[in-house]
């Protein structure tokens, strides 16, 4: 398993040219707008609370 996330379009301009930004652990270049951003996978919210609050 890789140790870099691979995002599919930029969060901020939505252009699909990302590359690999080897300054910066796990961050990637957006050609269109030039902006670094890194993406961070937090985990997953498996608590029924809110399924609960809406039946």
């Amino acid at each position: 398993m890789t140790e870099r996330a691979t995002p599919f379009y930029c969060p901020y301009c939505g252009d699909e040219d990302l590359r690999p930004q080897e300054e910066s652990h796990a961050a990637w270049l957006c050609t269109g707008c030039r902006r670094v951003f890194t993406v961070k996978f937090v985990g997953l919210n498996l608590a029924t609370e809110h399924a609960e609050a809406t039946t």
